[in-house]
């Protein structure tokens, strides 16, 4: 239906980049977001771990009772600066991955049970399948678990081992499989109180 809209409430996680919450609804309501939230920090069973959720300047994500909720869970709450592009950097690359997706809908959907549909599809293959480059081309599931340092150890030894027998192939050196160790919001907001999540 031309100018009906439906509101995509995604949560991603920094570190790895899984989306670990979403919802699609008909209306943008803080209730949205606090059922989101509460069932992503249930099926994360991260209830009591120091968390920080940060979102943009929308009405429902400064809501009191949404901001009461998260001081009830133990979270958090910081917000992209107002006219700031950059400033979610991550949940903007991850929305640009969605409208580039080959099967994006661009004509809209037909109804709410479609887009809910999609919505899934997406997140399966963004989560579970996507190799993202941000991640040195594992899986969110895979950086989420902690899966990728083995599967990275083995590509290094598999890229020194085709070096060692090829050494004329290399102009430099391997190419780096490291994985990350911490991942930073917004580094160059501010170098001396960068807020890092690192991975215990």
């Amino acid at each position: 239906m031309k100018g009906l809209y439906y509101r995509l409430y995604l949560i991603l996680d920094l570190f790895s980049r899984k989306v670990v919450g979403w919802e699609v609804w008909e209306t943008e309501e803080a209730k949205h977001a606090e059922t989101l939230v509460k069932k992503a920090v249930i099926n994360e069973k991260i209830q009591g771990a120091p968390l920080v959720l940060h979102s943009d300047n929308g009405s429902p994500m400064k809501a009191e009772t949404f901001l009461s909720l998260l001081e009830k869970l133990g979270i958090q709450s910081s917000f992209s600066r107002p006219r700031v592009s950059n400033d979610n950097p991550y949940s903007e690359a991850m929305f640009r991955t969605l409208k580039y997706r080959p099967d994006f809908p661009h004509k809209g959907f037909t109804s709410l049970a479609e887009a809910r549909e999609w919505a899934q599809q997406f997140v399966h293959w963004y989560n579970e399948i996507h190799l993202h480059s941000g991640l040195n081309f594992v899986t969110p599931v895979q950086c989420h678990t902690g899966e990728h340092v083995a599967i990275l150890e083995k590509r290094k030894e598999v890229y020194e081992v085709a070096k060692a027998k090829h050494p004329e192939r290399w102009a430099k050196s391997t190419r780096n499989w490291a994985p990350n160790k911490q991942v930073a919001l917004n580094p160059m907001r501010d170098k001396g109180q960068t807020e890092a999540l690192r991975k215990p």
